[in-house]
């Protein structure tokens, strides 16, 4: 889709950079995006190995665009996201395409909810919302009047968001042939750099609807999940509370061009293993879209499998699955591999795995930390070649790699960290306030902070709880780091000292 290669457009940047910010310049100044930049490329790749190729339905389309048509995009989205974010109206708990939020801030949001919930003696009922292809069932005409009327953005910038939306057509491309052009009459391009955030302000009004019912309510794009805390006396009120609003959820989707697909949405009774066995609520299923979606065990929100009883068991099976497959693929390559190519492909593809989301991990049980703990032994084997018979230790030393429950440390110090200095994601500030005694103590300029008491050790495991006991425990000079990199640097060597040492 590059008449210029992005290469060429890299290493001749002082050419073309002027010529860029010209094009730029003008398509705001006219209200209209280049027409020539218009047309997407779309190639069809399996979803899963395995899959009968001869039905469409298993593929994922992989939407391509002109990289110059992404730059321009991108100074669009510089002036307008913080404009949309800040603005009143702007789902504060959506997590998506957003500055300082995350999938794993999203999930230590909902459990922080589902912990403090069982702190009180209550089960939580979740129900994860599957939307079916969201992103293309988008009417254009009814976004241009929610940015006007919701966000209050005003011409020529909406003019030109009319235009980039407008006429837009594709192509599939398959081998060396390519199909006719399709004109696209509604949704936001996808690949594109400015469609994300459109997405997440279409749909921001969800927000307030869950919110009229007082059911919990998160989002990360399109995933979405609603979730209500339940006790023996309140199970019939609040489950019909619950099925009112997605009810009320599916009508607006509905009216506004989406779809719930009940078939793929989830449903899961949070709750201990003592308190479901000695009380059960006597829940089977919930009624999402006029069908019955069953209670399970387990359902995966955004990458990571959460189990009714929040052991993570399910979960940490699913890592070391994964990351032993890829460290035995890795081991028959190994040879042709120098040790610091070995180290790399070792980092992207298996210790990222382990390090996903592992400040959800706090406070798990041994068993599963020993596991995480065995896969990375068997990791740093393979890139050093090092012998099952040796201690592994001094191996995870020379290659500077914290054990599994020190990242997990550095994972929950780093969040508190960044949610201190940043005042960002807003939902999980209150985990890091700042500890204020009643009276003038030594400990008033210490960079404590402030940690709740709760009543159950599972509610221990909450970041509310987790980011004061990490934090609390660090030396008074990685606590009064000014920079995010001062931070990182001391914190690093001193958990290094603190594994090794």
């Amino acid at each position: 889709m590059d008449f210029v290669p992005t290469s060429v457009l890299k290493r001749c940047r002082r050419v073309f950079a002027p010529l860029i910010a010209r094009l730029a310049n003008l398509s705001f100044q006219e209200g209209r995006f280049p027409s020539r930049f218009k047309r997407a490329q779309v190639t069809p790749l399996i979803k899963h190995d395995g899959l009968d190729t001869s039905d469409p339905a298993n593929y994922r389309p992989i939407s391509n665009l002109n990289t110059i048509s992404k730059v321009i995009e991108r100074l669009a989205l510089g002036r307008l996201r913080a404009h949309i974010t800040k603005s009143p109206n702007f789902n504060k708990s959506q997590s998506a395409y957003r500055r300082h939020h995350s999938t794993e801030t999203a999930l230590l949001r909902i459990l922080n909810d589902i912990y403090g919930n069982i702190d009180a003696g209550q089960d939580t009922l979740l129900v994860g919302l599957d939307l079916s292809a969201a992103f293309d069932t988008i009417e254009h005409s009814v976004l241009l009047t929610r940015l006007e009327c919701s966000f209050g953005i005003g011409e020529p910038i909406l003019q030109w968001i009319q235009s980039y939306l407008k006429d837009r057509t594709q192509f599939v491309h398959l081998g060396t042939v390519n199909s006719g052009d399709t004109n696209c009459h509604c949704g936001v391009p996808q690949g594109s750099v400015l469609g994300p955030l459109l997405f997440v302000a279409y749909i921001s009004p969800t927000a307030s609807l869950a919110g009229h019912f007082g059911v919990g309510h998160h989002q990360y794009a399109d995933d979405t999940q609603v979730y209500v805390a339940l006790s023996r006396e309140t199970v019939n009120t609040n489950v019909a509370n619950l099925h009112d609003c997605l009810a009320a959820l599916h009508e607006w989707f509905s009216q506004n061009g989406l779809v719930i697909n009940p078939d793929k949405s989830e449903s899961v009774l949070f709750s201990t293993a003592q308190k479901a066995r000695i009380s059960p609520l006597g829940l089977d299923n919930v009624d999402v879209a006029g069908s019955l979606v069953p209670l399970s065990d387990n359902v995966k929100i955004l990458g990571v499998t959460l189990d009714r009883h929040l052991t993570f068991d399910a979960h940490v099976h699913s890592v070391c699955k994964a990351a032993q497959y890829h460290t035995r693929a890795l081991r028959h390559i190994r040879s042709s591999l120098t040790t610091d190519m070995a180290r790399t492909v070792a980092c992207a593809l298996v210790n990222s795995r382990l390090d996903y989301a592992n400040s959800l991990l706090y406070g798990t049980t041994e068993l599963n930390i020993s596991k995480l703990q065995r896969v990375q032994n068997a990791l740093a084997r393979v890139v050093t070649y090092t012998r099952r018979a040796e201690h592994i230790r001094p191996v995870l030393q020379h290659l500077h790699w914290l054990p599994i429950r020190y990242r997990i440390e550095y994972k929950v110090a780093t969040l508190a960290f960044k949610i201190r200095s940043t005042r960002s994601p807003e939902y999980l500030l209150s985990s890091v306030t700042e500890y204020e005694p009643s009276r003038q103590l030594r400990s008033s300029s210490m960079h404590l902070l402030n940690k709740l008491p709760v009543r159950t050790v599972i509610a221990g495991r909450a970041f509310s709880q987790a980011a004061p006991a990490v934090w609390n425990g660090l030396p008074i000079n990685i606590r009064a780091a000014e920079t995010w990199n001062i931070f990182r640097s001391y914190l690093r060597t001193y958990l290094y000292n603190l594994a090794f040492n």
